[in-house]
């Protein structure tokens, strides 16, 4: 039997980075346990309503957040709140499969367009890596807004 893997990312605001990452892969919130959202409701909404009535504190309520992938597929993401700023390079990242199937010029335009696209919601474009055939394509090293380093592959 095989096991299924969780991606957890520490966070200063988990809502917020929650979000960001929400936008960059079109995953989902999921809605709180045991309850049902009807189409087109807030799943953040709806989260807050069960802190709240759950009796929550409020400077509790942002100690965690999760994305789905809508389709089943990917893993799901966690976000969970800690003390601490990111101080040390990442010894694990995501590599943000946007262009797999492209090559050469083509590859970096859909790759710097999806760069554009990430650095307008908040991430920051570190360096670019030019093809090196056979053993790379070419990607972009960006980081989310709390410095935490992925690749635009």
């Amino acid at each position: 039997m095989s096991s299924t893997v969780q991606v957890t990312f520490d966070a200063r605001d988990p809502r917020s980075l929650s979000m960001f990452w929400k936008e960059v892969l079109g995953y989902v919130h999921p809605g709180p346990p045991g309850v049902e959202l009807p189409d087109g409701a807030d799943p953040l909404a709806a989260w807050d309503e069960f802190l709240e009535r759950a009796g929550v504190p409020h400077d509790q309520r942002n100690s965690a957040s999760a994305l789905e992938d809508p389709d089943g597929v990917g893993p799901r993401i966690f976000f969970q709140q800690v003390p601490e700023e990111k101080v040390a390079k990442n010894r694990v990242h995501l590599d943000v499969r946007t262009a797999p199937d492209l090559r050469d010029d083509a590859r970096m335009a859909a790759l710097e367009a999806e760069c554009e696209r990430l650095v307008a919601l908040g991430a920051t474009r570190l360096r670019r890596h030019e093809p090196e055939p056979p053993t790379s394509y070419g990607f972009i090293v960006m980081a989310d807004p709390e410095g935490n380093e992925f690749c635009l592959d």
